[in-house]
């Protein structure tokens, strides 16, 4: 059984891509969903209850293998 996907594709509001996305191959405007990096969003929300935006954003790094700042992280929670 395939997994549904629960996050949805977003049109492209800016030149800068946010994290948890990247651009659809078949269409620039249309950003599609990496859901590995956006459930480590996900996570990290739980993590900031107990630790600082720098050690979580180190974490989702290696987690993801995608570099986010503890400011980007901060946007990013902020965002969603």
């Amino acid at each position: 059984m395939e997994q549904q996907n629960q996050f949805p594709s977003r049109r492209r509001k800016s030149r800068v891509i946010p994290f948890g996305y990247k651009k659809s191959e078949t269409d620039d405007k249309v950003l599609e969903p990496i859901q590995e990096e956006l459930e480590a969003l996900e996570q990290a929300k739980v993590y900031l209850d107990n630790s600082s935006y720098r050690e979580v954003a180190t974490w989702v790094t290696k987690k993801t293998g995608r570099y986010i700042s503890h400011v980007g992280l901060l946007k990013a929670i902020n965002r969603y």
